[in-house]
C-alpha cells in the first residue's frame, strides 16, 4: 500500500499553492507536513485526499491513478484542527457512523467503536451528546471516528492545535503508537518543529509551496539540506551569520577564527553562512572553544522554566533560548558564546556543505 505524487501541483486564481511535487508515502508509516502558515500543508493534503485535483501531476494510491477519483471513492479519513461532530447523535453514534455506512456487523462496529473509545480514554463519555463534552473530549471523538474506519489513509490537519497542554501532551505520545497499530498511511500536519520529533517517523518540510525535504524526522532535524528547511525546523528559527573560510580556518566577523572542523576542513576558501540554533546560544560559556559575540537585547520573552532573548548582532536579528529565568535589560549590551560543534555551514546558495559536528556525531 502506497500513495505516490507524481509531479502534482496547485492553483488558484494563477497563484500556485504548490508547486510540482514528488512524495511516496508508504504502508504503516508516519509522515508529518512541517511549515509554518501559508507554506502548503493543508494544499498538499486536499490534493492528496481527492479534495483538490492538482493543475499537474498524477496521484496514485495502491498502485492506481486516483487522479481524478471523488474523495467519498476512496479509503480516506480526514480530521480537521476545528473537529467535526455530529451534535445531534451520541459520541457512541458519532464514532460509529463510518462504520454503519460501510454496512458492517452490529458485533464489529460495537467492539471497535468500544476498542477506540478505549484507547482515546472516551468509554465513559459514549452515552453523552458532543457538546455535553470539552473541547478535548470533543477533538477526541473527531479522531476516534476517522481511526474506526479503518482508512487506508488518515490526514490529520494540525488536530491537536486547539487542545490544552497537557492533552496535547499525553497525545502526541499516544498517536504514534495506535498508527503503528493500524497499518495505514498517516500524514500529520504542524507548525511545530517539537512536534515533528515528538512523532517521528518521516518529515516533509514545506516553505512557500515547496517540499525542500523529505526523509526520516532525526535525519531531517540534523543534517538539513540547506537553509530553508533548517530555518522551518527549528522554533525560533535557525540563526545565520556571514562567515569567511580562509587557510584552514574559519573566520566570524568579530577577529575570530577558529580550525575549520573535519566536515569543512575540504571546502574553497570563500564566503559561507554559518547557521546555529537558538537553543545552543549560551549566556556563559561551556565548551572549551566556545565563540563570543557582543550583542544587544531587544527584547526578552520569559517562558517560566527558559528565556528568550532577542539580539541584534551587526544588523542580524537573532534570538537565544537560554535556560532559567534571566534578570535582563532590554538595550544592554550582552555577549553570547556558541560552541562551534553547533555550527552549520552553508553555500552562498543556501546549501548545507558541511553538518554541525554534533549532528555528524548522532
Amino acid at each position: 500500500m502506497t500513495l505516490i505524487l507524481e509531479g502534482v501541483s496547485k492553483t488558484v486564481g494563477g497563484e500556485t499553492h504548490i508547486y510540482p511535487t514528488d512524495l511516496e508515502l508508504q504502508k504503516g508509516t508516519m509522515n508529518v507536513l512541517l511549515g509554518p502558515t501559508s507554506s502548503g500543508k493543508t494544499s498538499l493534503m486536499r490534493l492528496m485526499a481527492g479534495l483538490d485535483v492538482p493543475a499537474t501531476g498524477r496521484v496514485i494510491w495502491q498502485g492506481q491513478d486516483v487522479t481524478g477519483m471523488r474523495v467519498q471513492d476512496r479509503k480516506v479519513a480526514m480530521v480537521y484542527q476545528q473537529f467535526i461532530n455530529y451534535p445531534s447523535m451520541s459520541v457512541y453514534d458519532n464514532i460509529a457512523s463510518p462504520m454503519r455506512l460501510l454496512r458492517q456487523s452490529r458485533a464489529e462496529i460495537d467492539k471497535r467503536v468500544r476498542d477506540t473509545a478505549d484507547l482515546m480514554k472516551l468509554t465513559p463519555m459514549l452515552d453523552r451528546k458532543p457538546l455535553e463534552l470539552s473541547g478535548g473530549q470533543q477533538q477526541r471523538c473527531a479522531l476516534a471516528r476517522a481511526l474506526v474506519k479503518n482508512a487506508g489513509l488518515v490526514l490529520l490537519d494540525e488536530p491537536l492545535a486547539n487542545l490544552d497542554y497537557k492533552l496535547r501532551e499525553e497525545l502526541r505520545a499516544e498517536i504514534p503508537k495506535i498508527f503503528e497499530e493500524s497499518g495505514s498511511i498517516f500524514v500529520y500536519a504542524t507548525t511545530e518543529p517539537e512536534e515533528a520529533l515528538l512523532l517521528g517517523g518521516n518529515t516533509a518540510a514545506l516553505w512557500q509551496g515547496n517540499v525542500t525535504q523529505f526523509g526520516l524526522t532525526p535525519s531531517v532535524y540534523r543534517k538539513p539540506i540547506n537553509a530553508t528547511t533548517a530555518r522551518v525546523f527549528s522554533d525560533p528559527p535557525m540563526n545565520f551569520l556571514k562567515i569567511i573560510k580562509k587557510d584552514g580556518a574559519l573566520s566570524f566577523g568579530e577577529g575570530q577564527a577558529i580550525p575549520a572542523p573535519s566536515g569543512s576542513q575540504n571546502l574553497p576558501d570563500g564566503a559561507y553562512i554559518a547557521g546555529f540554533r537558538p537553543n545552543h546560544l549560551e549566556l556563559s560559556p561551556h565548551a572549551a572553544g566556545a565563540m563570543a559575540f557582543n550583542t544587544k537585547l531587544s527584547v526578552t520573552e520569559i517562558t517560566g522554566s527558559e528565556t528568550f532573548v532577542h539580539l541584534e548582532h551587526h544588523g542580524e536579528r537573532w534570538v537565544g533560548l537560554v535556560h532559567g529565568v534571566q534578570s535582563l535589560q532590554p538595550g544592554q549590551d550582552l555577549e553570547v558564546f556558541l560552541d562551534p560543534a553547533h555550527v552549520y555551514i552553508f553555500g552562498q546558495d543556501g546549501n548545507l556543505v558541511a553538518a554541525a559536528p554534533y549532528a555528524e556525531a548522532a
